[in-house]
């Protein structure tokens, strides 16, 4: 078992906190809510997870996909209801976990993988531009003058340290390097700029406990529900996503279900101790791997740390300047970016460059993850059916009986079967047919109907069929729907790959 670096996971962790605050603060200011209801979030979400969860070195957080779902809720019924429908939200995600539906995060395939991180990478970086925006009188506007100059200073200053600082040593996170060295500029030159106190303070208390005061009728469940479950949905893509992702990059494998019930026990615990709920918050991710975090105990010191700066470090964290917060997720969005996508372009299948390039840009223009990620993952399944679908063979022979025999190479399936009875010579075949079922599989309940009507025919010219070489699952499918066609009994036993 490999030694555990604890300066890594240290160091790791204060990065994390760093780059949590401002995105926090941002996303809960953006739903109406208080700055606490942000930081109380990133502070739940990253200590449950962390301890509980099924994937080390992710981190969660108040993620702004979560709660983007939330604000036409929070903004016709109020934050209350909120509460209800992040504890409602996080009883799905449990469910989902412990019904192991984690799963089916393998159906995702690659090319959504990568449109998926392209457009989250796009996402990053689009979203720090908005920090060069100052609020005057009310009215927000973009930075111009000496302000825009020092703010796109520091901000180049901060990635010109994380790349060089990384060359030089690993031993400590680039990107803290970078935060300190910034914020030490700014500090003592007096320079002039935005600031994180300038976004909303930090200063607060623990989270108290609170039933969401919401009545409990039918009514109320009505409306929060759907709520409920487009954010657990929204959460649990993006979290076993993310896992995937670290999974990758770590060569290790993360448990999915475990994660989902984790995910579910965060959310519940922000609906009752006032946080806006969240889920895996990939580029916090990016940050602790990059540091060299590979266990959970980075993420729980970035959630405590984020806790001891509510209570009593928020005087210092407040002047951190924004533009080294802004550097550190500018190059955190070039990591995230696969340049690998690009660079397969032209030898990658036509439909996977599609999917993938379909989901990224769902990804940028709606900012909705879980739609990027199902139609990618829609179409792909489309693409397949249709590949499969043409390309189901049959191989025609006769035995030394007289029989003749059809050998299919292909699932048999509702794409297919319209080519699958194409195949057939009913008028010039002898009366006796057998169709080999070796290498292919009886998938639905429109491949059966196929068989059934087959036989029909046959029947008809007073023929008869039998399938052969059926796989187990493949016979209890045609015996539970009570198909008329005749099965081989003398087929020797092929068993199904069990999970």
């Amino acid at each position: 078992m490999k030694a555990i670096n604890y300066k890594n996971e240290l160091f790791a962790g204060l990065t994390v906190a760093m780059t949590m605050i401002p995105e926090s603060l941002s996303f809960a200011i953006l739903a109406g809510l208080t700055p606490l209801t942000g930081l109380y979030a990133a502070v739940l979400m990253g200590l449950i997870t962390a301890i509980l969860g099924g994937r080390p070195g992710m981190v969660s957080g108040g993620a702004g996909a979560t709660v983007i779902t939330l604000i036409a809720l929070i903004t016709s019924h109020g934050v209350e209801y909120l509460f209800a429908t992040v504890v409602l939200a996080g009883l799905i995600q449990i469910l989902v976990g412990l019904f192991k539906l984690g799963k089916f995060v393998r159906l995702i395939p690659q090319s959504v993988m990568y449109g998926f991180l392209n457009g989250l990478a796009v996402v990053i970086f689009m979203s720090q531009l908005s920090q060069f925006r100052i609020v005057e009188n009310g009215v927000s506007h973009w930075m111009s003058g000496d302000a825009l100059w020092i703010m796109s200073g520091l901000t180049a200053l901060t990635v010109a340290i994380v790349y060089a600082f990384s060359k030089i040593t690993k031993a400590v996170p680039a990107s803290l390097v970078a935060i300190m060295s910034v914020f030490a500029l700014v500090y003592f030159l007096g320079i002039d700029t935005k600031k994180v106190v300038d976004i909303a303070s930090v200063s607060g208390t623990l989270p108290e406990f609170h039933i969401p005061l919401v009545p409990f009728t039918r009514e109320t469940l009505n409306i929060i529900f759907p709520y409920a479950l487009i954010m657990a949905s929204v959460g649990l893509i993006e979290s076993l996503l993310t896992l995937s992702m670290v999974d990758e990059i770590t060569n290790t494998k993360g448990v999915a279900n475990k994660e989902s019930v984790a995910q579910g026990i965060a959310n519940i615990a922000n609906g009752f101790f006032g946080g806006m709920g969240g889920c895996a918050m990939v580029a916090q991710t990016m940050v602790n791997l990059e540091a060299g975090a590979r266990t959970r105990i980075s993420a729980i010191i970035g959630a405590l740390t984020i806790l001891l700066i509510i209570l009593v470090g928020a005087p210092v964290i407040e002047q951190i300047p924004m533009a080294a917060l802004v550097g550190v997720m500018m190059v955190v969005a070039v990591g995230t970016f696969q340049w690998g996508f690009l660079r397969m372009l032209n030898k990658m299948p036509k439909s996977d460059m599609i999917v993938g390039i379909i989901v990224a840009l769902i990804t940028i223009l709606l900012h909705n993850l879980a739609l990027a990620v199902l139609s990618g993952v829609v179409i792909s399944a489309l693409v397949f059916a249709w590949e499969s679908a043409v390309r189901i063979r049959v191989r025609k022979s006769t035995d030394e009986n007289g029989y003749k025999v059809y050998e299919i190479y292909g699932p048999l399936f509702f794409g297919s079967v319209n080519a699958f009875l194409d195949k057939f010579d009913i008028d010039t075949d002898p009366e006796q047919v057998i169709i080999d079922f070796k290498e292919s599989r009886v998938a639905d309940m429109s491949a059966i109907e196929a068989l059934n009507k087959l036989s029909e025919k046959y029947g008809e010219q007073h023929k008869h069929i039998v399938l052969r070489y059926l796989s187990p699952d493949c016979r209890r499918l045609l015996r539970h729907a009570n198909s008329t066609v005749e099965i081989s009994p003398d087929d020797p036993a092929y068993h199904v790959m069990p999970e």
